[in-house]
């Protein structure tokens, strides 16, 4: 079977809720075992469940990434039961501002999940990864790593970091069998879309999601499952020849605005 995934050992960050969700149930149809680190446990469980009601095999662990201890100790435990084999640093929270309006305590926030939690997963996943002579590492960046966006700086910031680490980690562990590549989404259809509408547009959520959807070149936003399955290519054994690379998934976003 193209793209399986048995006997692979996968940790997922944010895998409870929109594209962390799909990926975790994507690789768990793939064959492989899933370990979902997550701050909301509740709905990490259902994430859980579903893959289970689907034959899948899957583990939640109540973590917070911004917090190395925390990270190293539940890294350790899934390595005492299984080889790690793929990393997929998911977990992310955004923020909306410019420069004058991003106080210290916003940035800090950002920075501690968003680049500081991607550092403390691969800082305790790589000494697993190279024991096990190879690994795959999967970060998720943004459009925002590479464009321009407006009242983005804070995010813009976090991910243009996951760009640039995962470079340095694709170039640090080539030679210990280690592949680490990132996505960059554009809009993305999911639960976090409809709240941030319905609290900032209410009674104009349609109107707005139809705007937003415009940004993007093909009409639309993308799907979780669109992302989900283009981590599953770059988790399989079928992309062994890839590292070092960001991956667009953006509807044109990119090469095709202005």
């Amino acid at each position: 079977m193209k793209f399986s995934l048995k006997n692979k050992t996968a940790i997922i960050t944010g895998g409870g809720s929109g594209i962390g969700k799909a990926i975790s149930k994507t690789l768990a149809a793939q064959g492989a075992y899933i370990h979902i680190l997550e701050l909301n446990i509740d709905n990490a469980k259902i994430t859980k469940s579903e893959i289970e009601n689907d034959g899948g095999l899957a583990e939640v662990h109540q973590c917070n990434v911004a917090n190395q201890q925390e990270v190293i100790e539940v890294v350790n435990a899934i390595s005492e039961k299984n080889s790690i084999n793929i990393l997929i640093n998911n977990a992310g929270i955004a923020h909306i501002g410019n420069v004058e309006n991003t106080p210290e305590a916003d940035l800090d926030r950002v920075y501690s999940v968003n680049v500081k939690g991607v550092y403390n997963c691969i800082f305790a996943t790589v000494p697993h990864m190279k024991q096990n002579n190879g690994g795959v590492i999967l970060n998720m960046a943004s459009i925002a790593s590479s464009v321009g966006l407006n009242d983005r700086f804070a995010y813009s910031m976090s991910k243009g970091a996951a760009l640039t680490m995962t470079y340095s980690v694709a170039k640090d562990y080539i030679d210990y069998g280690i592949r680490c590549n990132c996505m960059s989404p554009a809009r993305i259809h999911t639960p976090f879309v409809d709240g941030f509408l319905k609290n900032n547009y209410p009674g104009k959520e349609a109107e707005m999601f139809e705007k937003l959807s415009k940004t993007q070149p093909i009409g639309r936003m993308g799907k979780p499952q669109e992302v989900a399955d283009l981590a599953l290519y770059l988790c399989s054994d079928e992309a062994s020849f890839i590292t070092g690379t960001d991956f667009p998934i953006d509807g044109g976003f990119i090469k095709l605005n202005g």
